[in-house]
C-alpha cells in the first residue's frame, strides 16, 4: 500500500499534539499531576511556556527541522548533511549567533528561502536538551557524530523524539532504520540513543504505508537485531509488549518501563501506550500521565498512531488547538508533493 497524505499529516500533527499534551506535565511527578488535575490526570491541553494551551516543545521544533532538512536534500542518496544543516538553523533559533551556529554551513546559504528559521514562533526556547545543544555546537566546529564515530555516549531521548520524518521517504525498513539512526547519531552517540530512533523510523515507514502496529513492530525489531549493541533497546521493547499483553496498564505499571528520559525507555513507553490505547485520545492521555518525559513519550506515541490511523483519528479540538498546526500542515503538503513526483534517475 502506498503512503497517503492523510497518514503523513496524521504522523506529523499527531506528534505535535502528543508533545503539546505532555509539555505542561513534563517535569511533574505522577503525584503532582494527580494533585493538579485529579485522579485521572491531565485530560487536555493546558497553559505552558506563556501560551494558554497547545504549546509545543523542542521535540516538535526539531522534528520539523528534521523534515525540512530531508525536503531540502530532495531525496539525495545521503540526506544526513542536509538534516545537519537544518539542525544548525534550529540551533540559531535557540539564541546561538550565526557565527557559531552557522560556522560549518560554509558556502551553503544558512537561511534558505521559506526556511523554518524565518518562523518567528520557532525562535522560542522550549527546554531544549543540553545534549542536542552541545553536540550541534561541536558540529558547527567540524565534529560530526556518526554511528561509527560517536560524538558522545549519550542515550537521551533527544534522538528518538525527532526521528519520525526519517520514515517518510522510503518504504524499505532497512533504509528507514539507517536514516533514523544516522540522524539521531548526529547528537546521541550511545547505541540506545540512535537505535531507538532507527526503530521509530522503520515503524513509521511501515505504518504510513498501511501496516498494522504489531507487524511494524515485528519488522523494525527484526532490523534492530542486526545492529551491534542492540540488546538494551530490544529488551525495553520486549518489556513494553509484555506489559501491553496484560491490558491497559495503570500509570504506576507504565512507569516500570522507566521515565522516558533515555531513548529506549521513551520508545518503550510510547509503543506500549500505542498498543493498548482504545483510540488516539486514550493512548495519548496514557502516554503523558506519568512521572517522566511526558512530552517526548506523547510525541512518539502520536507519531505512531497518527501514521497508522491518519489525521482523522486526532480529535478536532486538538487539531485546531495545537501551536503551529498550520506550519505542520504546510510541511506535510510539501513532503507529499515531493513524494508524489517521480524520482529522477
Amino acid at each position: 500500500m502506498q503512503l497517503t497524505k492523510d497518514r503523513l499529516l496524521g504522523c506529523l500533527l499527531g506528534g505535535a499534539v502528543g508533545d503539546a499534551l505532555g509539555a505542561p506535565v513534563e517535569f511533574m511527578s505522577l503525584r503532582d499531576i494527580r494533585a493538579r488535575y485529579g485522579e485521572q490526570g491531565s485530560r487536555d491541553f493546558d497553559a505552558c511556556y506563556g501560551i494558554d494551551s497547545g504549546a509545543i516543545t523542542d521535540d516538535t521544533q526539531m522534528t520539523l527541522f528534521t523534515l525540512e532538512g530531508l525536503l531540502l536534500s530532495d531525496r539525495a542518496n545521503n540526506p544526513v548533511p542536509a538534516v545537519l544543516r537544518a539542525y544548525l538553523r534550529w540551533l540559531h533559533t535557540q539564541g546561538i549567533p550565526w557565527e557559531e551556529a552557522g560556522r560549518s554551513l560554509k558556502d551553503v546559504e544558512p537561511t534558505p528561502q521559506g526556511s523554518l528559521v524565518h518562523v518567528e514562533a520557532l525562535h522560542s526556547q522550549r527546554a531544549p536538551g543540553n545534549t542536542c545543544l552541545t553536540a550541534l555546537r561541536a558540529s558547527a566546529y567540524g565534529k560530526v557524530g556518526t554511528t561509527t564515530d560517536p560524538i558522545n555516549d549519550s542515550k537521551g531521548c533527544g534522538g528518538v523524539m525527532r526521528a519520525a520524518p526519517a520514515g517518510i521517504f522510503s518504504a524499505y525498513v532497512s533504509d528507514s532504520f539507517w536514516l533514523g539512526a544516522a540522524i539521531a547519531a548526529l547528537t546521541h552517540g550511545h547505541p540506545s540513543g540512535y537505535l531507538s530512533a532507527g526503530v521509530l523510523s522503520a515503524m513509521t515507514s511501515l505504518l504510513l504505508r498501511g501496516a498494522d502496529l504489531e507487524t511494524a513492530l515485528d519488522s523494525a525489531t527484526a532490523e534492530l537485531r542486526k545492529h551491534p549493541r542492540h540488546e538494551e533497546t530490544l529488551n525495553a521493547l520486549t518489556k513494553a509488549r509484555q506489559l501491553a499483553a496484560l491490558g491497559r496498564p495503570t500509570p504506576e505499571a507504565l512507569e516500570s518501563l522507566g521515565g522516558g528520559w533515555v531513548g529506549e525507555e521513551a520508545l518503550a513507553i510510547s509503543v506500549c501506550c500505542a498498543l493498548v490505547g482504545k483510540d488516539f485520545e486514550d493512548a495519548l492521555l496514557l502516554s503523558v500521565n506519568h512521572s517522566g518525559d511526558s512530552d517526548s513519550t506523547g510525541a512518539i506515541c502520536g507519531n505512531l498512531l497518527g501514521a497508522r490511523d491518519g489525521v482523522g483519528a486526532i480529535p478536532p479540538r486538538w487539531q485546531a488547538g495545537v501551536e503551529l498546526g498550520e506550519v505542520v500542515r504546510g510541511l506535510a503538503d510539501e513532503a507529499y508533493r515531493l513524494l508524489s513526483r517521480p524520482a529522477e534517475p
